[in-house]
């Protein structure tokens, strides 16, 4: 079991770094029940799943662990790691959200980053945590860093657990530019049959839950998120969290999808939707064309179409759709380390 502790939180440790300890440190912040967040300013824009605001809504864990690497010279945290303990001996560090993992900042040292990693694994297994589950972003997030992560945890002796690929489109490039001839068509259909883009205001977030769960159901899909925890997103990050939707010419809805801002870089379709009654049009190539829009405007460079999986199964049709989008696959790990 982990070690119990009251709802304060505790001192802060920190972890020696062998090799490295001249410039580096890596401080643990222990909390009971509430989000932690770092004693010194970000070296990187964080991904907002990893930020302790999101997570004191998503996880409801007794016990979190942050992880910090910081630059004693910089004074800046260049890199984190939140983990959730989850029962006997055993702990993950994503909590209804799409990934957690470690973000880092870009000129992290590749000996840095492994201490870190090394530190952090000793100090939870000190806490009775015996196994751990890491849920890695897209490696398109941050390619560089994704390559380091998965070689110093595979060294340190995780196995991957759950490899999907995760398919994104590069909003510096045009949209049509790198469509398919056949979603080109249906693009163009749905323009002449008066179909359009709209961003939503948020108050229709139970009519659109609805939709987003009906239309799930025709496919025999589970929507995994309940409306109470969205409603709590939605008010607690007005900035980074959109309703939109494809309306036809007569003003019903026919798509929609709840839109996520990860950062200032990436925004992430997280909830597409269309019922079976506009299958003809595919008015989610215009939903996408949409979403593409938006984040160009607002200076972002991808939009993350996420993974298609049914269960533990690929979804081959979802994924054939994501590449005539001219989606860009890359893989997103889940890494998993058991008792010696």
């Amino acid at each position: 079991m982990f070690r119990d502790v009251s709802i304060a939180s505790v001192p802060d440790v920190y972890l020696s770094l062998p090799a490295v300890a001249a410039r580096y440190q890596l401080r643990v912040r222990v909390r009971a029940g509430q989000g932690a967040g770092p004693e010194f300013p970000l070296a990187f824009e964080p991904w907002l799943y990893l930020l302790p605001a999101y997570q004191e809504v998503a996880s409801p864990s007794p016990m979190q662990w942050l992880f910090c690497l910081e630059d004693v010279h910089k004074r800046q945290t260049i890199g984190w790691l939140t983990v959730f303990a989850t029962g006997a001996g055993a702990a993950r560090n994503a909590y209804q959200a799409p990934f957690g993992g470690v973000q880092l900042a870009e000129a992290v040292p590749g000996e840095v980053l492994h201490r870190f990693l090394q530190a952090a694994q000793h100090y939870l297994r000190m806490q009775g945590i015996e196994t751990l589950e890491i849920k890695c972003a897209p490696a398109a997030y941050s390619p560089r860093n994704a390559v380091r992560l998965a070689q110093s945890l595979t060294v340190l002796g995780y196995a991957i657990q759950l490899a999907e690929v995760n398919y994104h489109l590069d909003l510096t490039t045009s949209f049509e530019g790198v469509l398919h001839p056949s979603e080109r068509r249906r693009l163009r259909k749905c323009q002449r049959a008066g179909l359009h883009f709209e961003q939503e205001p948020p108050l229709l977030l139970p009519a659109a839950y609805e939709f987003i769960v009906q239309c799930r159901q025709e496919k025999n899909q589970h929507f995994s998120v309940d409306l109470a925890r969205l409603q709590a997103l939605f008010r607690r990050f007005p900035r980074d969290y959109f309703l939109f939707s494809v309306r036809d010419a007569n003003g019903e809805w026919a798509a929609l999808t709840i839109a996520v801002r990860v950062n200032g870089a990436v925004l992430y379709n997280f909830a597409p939707a269309s019922p079976r009654a506009y299958n003809a049009f595919s008015p989610v190539v215009l939903l996408t064309a949409g979403l593409h829009h938006f984040g160009q405007a607002n200076g972002m460079t991808l939009l993350d179409l996420g993974t298609s999986m049914l269960g533990q199964e690929p979804n081959f049709s979802l994924l054939r759709f994501k590449e005539h989008l001219g989606g860009v696959p890359s893989l997103k790990f889940t890494f998993g380390c058991q008792p010696h």
